[in-house]
């Protein structure tokens, strides 16, 4: 038996019916008591923010140390895009192209050691609104998937994400990230989104991916306002 001494929520709420969080927030604090809680509201949700503080949240100063795992959105306009530049012998492929086989092996290289399987991506390419022509791939000369990424569609708002965003640790700091999501750019504003969005640790310590995005156009949107609770 395992005694449980925190708890974490993530909970979304339409801006159209904000005064649930109340009920959000009633419910957590029912199934979580006496144990140490936090919770991650955007900082754009001032009303949420202010509730959350009302029932006895404040601000976790270890979250937002050097090395705190919050997360920030960053967006940009698919407008004045730059071509996209791979090294000599390096190819653009989809999903679609290189197969899922491929695919899986692509996302296995880049966060090794990863649980990742064929059963998984199936799940995934079942997930609306997977698309595997907006799925890309980068092929090393040899034929290695250096690098992928998929884009999510949202045809209704126009928009598209980044999500996930990764390279072949053999194959880092040759530009292919860079080169993939102006790529990717192009390809979901020839499928009709006006905006990308892509999310990445926020905190000082990690700077590697948000200097990335950072470098194709990408600017903070929103970020996460760390929360807690102590237990009673």
């Amino acid at each position: 038996m395992k005694d449980v001494t925190s708890a974490y929520l993530a909970y979304q709420v339409h801006p159209d019916h904000s005064e649930l969080v109340d009920e959000v927030i009633d419910w957590y604090d029912g199934v979580t008591v006496g144990v140490e809680r936090t919770v991650m509201p955007g900082s754009a949700d001032e009303f949420a923010l202010k509730r959350w503080a009302a029932h006895g949240y404040e601000t976790d100063p270890a979250s937002l140390g050097d090395t705190g795992t919050w997360t920030q959105l960053n967006e940009r306009d698919l407008n004045d895009l730059e071509q996209p530049v791979l090294p000599d012998g390096f190819r653009f492929h989809t999903a679609d192209e290189a197969g899922p086989q491929a695919a899986v092996q692509a996302h296995v290289d880049a966060w090794a050691p990863s649980p990742y399987t064929a059963e998984a991506y199936e799940g995934v390419r079942r997930t609306p609104p997977y698309r595997g022509d907006l799925h890309v791939l980068v092929a090393a000369p040899e034929g290695t998937m250096a690098a992928s990424t998929i884009m999510w569609l949202d045809e209704a708002n126009r928009t598209a994400e980044f999500e996930p965003v990764g390279t072949h640790p053999d194959y880092r700091r040759l530009g292919l990230g860079r080169a993939m999501l102006l790529h990717g750019m192009h390809l979901a504003r020839e499928a009709g989104a006006h905006h990308m969005t892509v999310a990445c640790l926020g905190a000082p310590g990690h700077p590697k991916a948000r200097g990335l995005y950072y470098s194709v156009g990408f600017r903070e949107f929103t970020r996460d306002a760390p929360l807690i609770k102590t237990g009673g």
